[in-house]
């Protein structure tokens, strides 16, 4: 089944575009987060555009919702490709302290430069960039330790770029999500939908949830994936065939079963319990795929 035709492009994030290409000249850092059960569909790109030599750090967020074996390959590839990473949950505060870390280390290296040139020492200014709804504001707020910045499990809850301190050693910029002009990889726009990366204007929820549906299907086999199928029978009571399993009949069953028979609801409380982990720890994408 392939994925559904998703396209979002509102408003608020083309301005927001604008907005960091401005305030791009200003920092020192981008600490680029994305999220965990989609570290490829969450890279923005035109980032290597945008860091034009800038020191980059990338962090991924939400490590609690995939497999510790999704982790642990995503790591050695992104390893094997010169790119350090930094696994986090900002809702918890795990591996926040090592994402401070990290970027006090390269305001470190700033500064040293600065001494060689005469200049007095400063603090580093770093952008956080991401999609949205990949946690760049929750990560704030627990780098800061309290709510400086709103956050919430949902696409455009930053509209405007804000400067946070924290201490004397890190200014943060807080941007607002933004998303490519166009969505061109539809796959990647399916994972972006069912991560709740994009707003729900920009897909049909109905077909979303089978092209779920189905991707658990494909995934079922790779232990990594964290995906038990048997959890879908378990918490629905509709009994699933493993490989036979058709997205379609499945829904309406389910909807018969739970939402008197409204298949649009039955799928948004499917994608609702796999965007809280109900399912369990899925990783959508994994390395091993890439080379499929």
């Amino acid at each position: 089944m392939s994925a559904p035709p998703i396209q979002w492009y509102p408003g608020h994030i083309a301005k927001a575009e604008q907005q960091l290409k401005r305030n791009l000249e200003k920092v020192d850092l981008v600490i680029e987060v994305r999220d965990a059960r989609i570290p490829l569909a969450t890279g923005h790109p035109h980032l290597n555009r945008w860091l034009k030599g800038k020191q980059h750090l990338l962090v991924i967020n939400r490590r609690d919702m995939v497999t510790k074996e999704a982790w642990a390959a995503w790591e050695q590839w992104f390893k094997a490709k010169g790119q350090r990473t930094v696994w986090c949950d900002a809702k918890a505060g795990t591996g926040v302290k090592q994402v401070q870390q990290a970027a006090i280390r390269a305001g470190d290296q700033l500064n040293e430069r600065r001494r060689n040139r005469g200049m007095r020492p400063r603090a580093v200014r770093a952008l956080t960039l991401g999609f949205p709804n990949v946690g760049k504001s929750a990560l704030i707020n627990r780098l800061v330790k309290k709510k400086v910045v709103a956050s919430a499990r949902r696409a455009g809850v930053t509209r405007t770029l804000r400067w946070v301190r924290l201490g004397q050693d890190l200014d943060l910029l807080d941007a607002p999500g933004v998303l490519p002009p166009r969505l061109d990889d539809q796959q990647a726009a399916l994972h972006l939908a069912l991560c709740d990366d994009i707003g729900q204007a920009a897909y049909n929820g109905e077909l979303v949830a089978q092209a779920f549906l189905q991707l658990l299907i494909d995934s079922s086999e790779r232990k990594a994936s964290g995906v038990v199928l048997s959890v879908l029978e378990t918490r629905y009571g509709i009994p699933v065939a493993g490989q036979t399993l058709d997205p379609l009949y499945w829904l309406e069953a389910a909807a018969a079963r739970h939402t008197s028979n409204d298949t649009a609801r039955m799928a948004q409380r499917l994608l609702d319990d796999f965007r809280k982990s109900a399912l369990g720890n899925i990783a959508l994408e994994l390395p091993e795929l890439l080379n499929r």
